[in-house]
C-alpha cells in the first residue's frame, strides 16, 4: 500500500472521529438547551397542519439515550473506517451530508424564528467536521485511484 494512501486512511479516520466528536457535543448542547422542549410542539404543529408528516417526536430518556449508543457505535467503527472497509465511503458521504444539513437547519432555524434555537452553538462544529470528513473522503478516493 502506498505510503500516500496509508496517509489518506489515517486522515479519513481522524476526520471521521472529528465528525462522531462533535456529533457528542451537539447531542449534549441540544440536551443542556431543552432541544426537545422546542422540536416536540413543532412537530405536533405540523402535524395539526400536515397529518401524515413523518417526524416523530421523542421523550427525553430515550432520546439521550438512543443518541448516546448512536455516538458511541460511529466511535467504534473508527477501526473499519481507517481499514476502508466496504461501504465506509458512502457511509461518510451520506454521515457527512446529514451532519452539514443539521447543522445548517439549526441556522437556518434561528435565523427563520429569530432567535438561538437549542442545539445552535454547536452547529458550526459539526458543518466545519462535516466538510473535513467530506475533504478526508474524497482524497481518500483519489488516493486509492492514484495508488491502484
Amino acid at each position: 500500500m502506498a505510503s500516500g494512501h496509508v496517509a489518506a486512511n489515517v486522515r479519513h479516520m481522524r476526520a471521521w472521529l472529528l465528525l462522531v466528536g462533535a456529533l457528542a457535543v451537539h447531542v449534549a448542547d441540544e440536551a443542556l438547551t431543552d432541544f426537545l422542549g422546542f422540536y416536540n410542539p413543532l412537530v405536533l404543529g405540523i402535524r395539526t397542519r400536515v397529518p401524515w408528516f413523518p417526524m416523530p417526536t421523542f421523550a427525553f430518556g430515550p432520546w439521550l439515550g438512543g443518541l448516546t449508543m448512536f455516538v458511541a457505535a460511529l466511535a467504534i467503527l473508527a477501526p473499519v473506517v481507517r481499514r476502508g472497509a466496504a461501504g465506509t465511503g458512502p457511509a461518510s458521504w451520506v454521515f457527512s451530508l446529514i451532519m452539514f444539513l443539521n447543522g445548517m437547519g439549526h441556522l437556518a432555524g434561528s435565523a427563520y424564528f429569530g432567535r438561538w434555537l437549542p442545539g445552535t452553538t454547536s452547529a458550526p462544529l459539526i458543518i466545519a467536521a462535516s466538510l473535513l470528513l467530506a475533504r478526508a473522503s474524497w482524497q481518500r478516493h483519489h488516493a486509492g485511484r492514484v495508488s491502484t
